[in-house]
């Protein structure tokens, strides 16, 4: 069965000023309106989320949640993650694109936990994760398992 997300992209300007405003608002029923922009080598505001930092924060954030569920699942204590992700855009044969993703976590796991279990799991998580499976760039994970 299908869900649905919907959301409501509001921008206003006027594309004839020769710096017309690349800023708008996301919003959903709900939740906060979130600020967006496109990048500042694309004339948006820095202070604003573009498309290729929500693409980043939409892979890590899926990756996190279903890496959290397998190890709940498989019973692998996981006390904190904290990721430092990065997305990359590139030309490449005069086509724009995000090529790659870098996922980074330091994950925090109690004294004892099997180090490569969680490695595992980090990435099964991959094979689950719904936003990995809908997008076609490369994504690269280095996790850094911490205990605590």
């Amino acid at each position: 069965m299908a869900h649905h997300y919907p959301l409501q992209l509001n921008w206003t300007g006027n594309t004839l000023e020769g710096s017309y405003t690349r800023n708008a608002t996301v919003t959903t029923d709900g939740k906060h309106p979130l600020s967006v922009s496109s990048a500042p080598e694309y004339a948006g505001d820095p202070t604003r989320w573009n498309p290729e930092d929500l693409l980043g924060s939409a892979l890590s954030t899926c990756h996190m949640l279903t890496f959290l569920a397998l190890c709940s699942k498989a019973k692998v204590e996981v006390v904190g993650y904290e990721d430092h992700a990065e997305a990359v855009l590139d030309t490449i044969d005069k086509v724009t694109r995000v090529t790659e993703i870098h996922l980074r976590p330091v994950i925090r796991v109690t004294r004892g936990t099997s180090m490569a279990k969680v490695v595992e799991l980090f990435e099964k998580a991959h094979k689950y994760c719904f936003v990995a499976n809908s997008i076609t760039s490369k994504a690269v994970m280095a996790p850094r398992v911490v205990e605590v």
